[in-house]
């Protein structure tokens, strides 16, 4: 990867070097991540990347460029606008509902009592949308989330979880049978959502939703190490996942020689993807240049403008529409788009960011925003679960953006 200078774009060296010497002094001198890649770019230009820590401390394989990483939920983006390229076709609108796609959600119900299997349930006030889907306002939720009935079910009957010969498809047939924990458009509630726009994504090009990203996204962008599956070439580079035990130790989660991520047939359009800090920054640098990259186009300007909005009912913030406790992102001053966070407020957010600028994350702690205001893209790779853990978005935020002239 070519590096210039980060005078030469307007920040300072020695502020963007306290990046990496606090990641090492922290975290990785004292065991508590293995190791991690952070980039910086501006005006197009990595002016900044420190690569740190092993990818796998057993082996004692040593942190690389061009180490696979699980991104987790930095796959909602790339699925996202995946799906608004399918918008841009004409081919659906995003109060359509969902049921016009997928008939097995034409009678979706609202848990109003009772536990697994025992629901008691009411109909939806209205159907959901596309839009619900886009924005986690669907009333769908995730299974680690342990907050209520409806995500004790999706445990229960492993929804989402992939086991051989499970797919979209097998997803989109529980969901149909469990009711929603909200009526869509109601709350906010992170979710399983994106998955299903990953399946929406099949049914309206007809195309596997593996097959339609290579061919709209990767292969344009030049994106040649993301993927579902790690393949046999990767697994040399492919970063084992750790987490923490009670005694605050590293522990194997994932390991990079003997992965659940490799020959699934369910393709997680919300959490699925690998992918490497070089691949990833150019889908970022796309999103910063208005959805082109070195003369391929991929989504239209208006379309990325819109879809980076803040699509809460009001123009309220998180805090005041998010119900549960966990996402990718801090509640205060964030809105949240069409398969981005934005930022609304940065003095309630507590961090320098730039208003407008969109972000998300994933759940082994890899993170990335786009600053259009100051032309700043910023990526984050390492492999610790779970995301809450430590702030590290907000750290780099604070380091990063004292290093603008």
């Amino acid at each position: 990867m070519e590096l210039v200078t980060p005078e030469s774009v307007g920040l300072d060296s020695r502020q963007l070097n306290r990046v990496g010497e606090h990641l090492r002094r922290a975290y990785i001198d004292p065991g508590k991540i293995p190791g991690s890649i952070t980039l910086v770019a501006r005006a197009g230009r990595v002016c900044y990347l420190d690569i740190a820590g092993q990818r796998d401390l057993a082996r004692g394989e040593p942190m690389t460029e061009d180490t696979v990483f699980r991104i987790y939920s930095m796959t909602k983006p790339v699925t996202s606008l995946a799906l608004m390229t399918l918008f841009e076709r004409g081919l659906f609108a995003l109060d359509d509902p969902v049921h016009r796609f997928i008939p097995e959600f034409r009678n979706l119900q609202v848990r109003k009592a009772g536990s697994f299997p025992l629901f008691e349930t009411v109909p939806c006030q209205r159907p959901m949308t596309v839009r619900d889907l886009l924005t986690h306002t669907s009333g769908l939720t995730y299974d680690f989330l342990r907050e209520s009935n409806i995500d004790y079910a999706y445990r229960k009957l492993q929804v989402g979880n992939p086991a051989p010969g499970y797919t979209l498809k097998s997803m989109i047939d529980q969901l149909a049978q469990l009711p929603l924990e909200f009526s869509p458009g109601e709350r906010w509630n992170y979710s399983l959502a994106t998955d299903v726009c990953g399946y929406l994504v099949e049914v309206i090009s007809g195309r596997p939703l593996p097959d339609y990203l290579e061919e709209v996204i990767f292969q344009p962008l030049g994106m040649r190490d993301t993927t579902f599956n790690v393949r046999p070439e990767q697994l040399p580079r492919f970063a084992s996942c750790y987490e923490r035990n009670l005694k605050k130790e590293l522990v194997m989660n994932d390991d990079g020689q003997d992965s659940r991520f490799s020959g699934r047939e369910f393709f997680s359009g919300g959490g699925g993807l690998l992918s490497t800090a070089g691949d990833y920054y150019r889908f970022c640098q796309m999103l910063l240049n208005g959805g082109t990259l070195d003369g391929q186009r991929i989504i239209g300007s208006r379309t990325l403008d819109f879809m980076t909005r803040n699509h809460l009912p009001g123009d309220v913030d998180l805090s005041q529409f998010a119900i549960g406790s966990f996402s990718e992102t801090a509640y205060e001053g964030v809105g949240f788009g069409l398969g981005f966070a934005t930022k609304l407020d940065p003095v309630a957010n507590g961090y320098p960011g730039s208003a407008g600028s969109f972000f998300w994350g994933g759940l082994a702690s890899t993170l990335f925003w786009v600053d259009p205001e100051e032309d700043l893209t910023v990526l984050f790779l390492t492999q610790l679960m779970p995301s809450s853990t430590f702030n590290f978005r907000g750290q780099l935020e604070s380091m990063v953006y004292a290093a603008l002239e």
